[in-house]
């Protein structure tokens, strides 16, 4: 299928999964029957461009067993359906190489960052806003992690988890993108103010200071607080009905529009890795990481879950800092 032929078709079966999932109890996805995400998939290439199938990506067979009958009987031979798991937001630290835990200066992306009520996360990119201020940018479960969360509270590198105290404060919290529990969302996104305004924003791939839309297949790579470089494939995009356990405190929260990622050699992320910047091979960013499922991908391996960057610029009105950036 073409794209919006796809985009389409997806909308046509979102409606027959939300049938079907009305008749089920409505245990996954909090105020609405939910568990079951719909997107887009590039199975392979036409002469007019990518060919379009619908990603269906389920947390748990038996409660979405009835609607994902309805999508066989409905399209079965434009599906691509995958058992996720849960989903989870990647702040809780997994094992890591010491080298991006450590407390490091000049700044630079991949680093552990974290509000200092917050165990670690990772500082994705630098931004700047229409005055030039600099910030570093990561998720809102990383640099705030609390509605209680304040402008101005400390934000640390390394993060608390991996030995940040209050000398290694670099910033204070800015502009969030607020979650909250029953709204939908299409990003988990927050911004430092940085102390000290001279940073290193190179990546492995050179700078990265364009960004643009993902249209699925690209080959994608990051930097990432506890599994560092990886690479991996869009195998997602336009993800709706996303559910994503956020603890105790925020519950399950419901994202759409979001992009997703497997692992081309061995996991994509891991837990620490939240708020690293998606990046293709020519050095242009496509996402913001924030969750990861259980399972779904190669080799039994989880699938990454990406906010996509326009909609996370946009959100906090800033643009990729260029090059190594020096402001007043």
């Amino acid at each position: 299928m073409h794209l919006q032929h796809a985009r389409d078709r997806k909308a046509h079966l979102l409606g027959i999964a939300a049938e079907a999932l009305a008749a089920t109890e409505p245990r996954i996805a909090g105020a609405r029957p939910g568990g079951l995400a719909l997107g887009l998939t590039v199975r392979g290439e036409t002469a007019e461009g990518p060919d379009y199938a619908i990603a269906v990506r389920y947390l748990d067979e038996e409660p979405c067993r009835r609607a994902l009958d309805s999508l066989r009987a409905e399209a079965a031979a434009d599906l691509d359906i995958r058992h996720t798991g849960w989903i989870h937001a990647l702040s809780t630290p997994a094992p890591t190489p010491p080298d991006l835990q450590r407390r490091i200066r000049p700044l630079r992306p991949g680093l552990s960052i974290a509000h200092e009520d917050v165990s670690a996360g990772t500082l994705g990119a630098f931004v700047t806003d229409v005055d030039g201020s600099l910030f570093a940018l990561s998720n809102w479960h990383v640099l705030a992690g609390s509605p209680r969360a304040e402008s101005g509270d400390a934000v640390l590198q390394p993060g608390p988890a991996d030995g940040g105290e209050q000398a290694d404060r670099v910033g204070t919290l800015d502009m969030t993108v607020p979650l909250a529990p029953g709204q939908v969302a299409t990003v988990d996104a927050a911004l430092a103010r940085l102390d000290e305004t001279t940073v290193d924003s190179t990546y492995p791939v050179g700078p990265v200071e364009s960004a643009t839309s993902a249209v699925g297949g690209e080959r994608v790579g990051k930097i990432g607080r506890t599994t560092a470089v990886t690479a991996g494939r869009v195998s997602a995009i336009e993800l709706d009905e996303v559910v994503v356990d956020y603890g105790p405190e925020m519950g399950r929260l419901r994202f759409d529009d979001q992009i997703e990622i497997e692992g081309t050699d061995g996991a994509f992320s891991a837990g620490g890795d939240s708020g690293s910047l998606i990046y293709t091979e020519d050095g242009v960013a496509l996402g913001l990481l924030f969750a990861g499922s259980e399972t779904g991908g190669p080799g039994g391996t989880g699938l990454t879950y990406v906010n996509p960057i326009e909609l996370v610029l946009d959100a906090l009105g800033v643009q990729l800092a260029n090059g190594c950036a020096t402001t007043p």
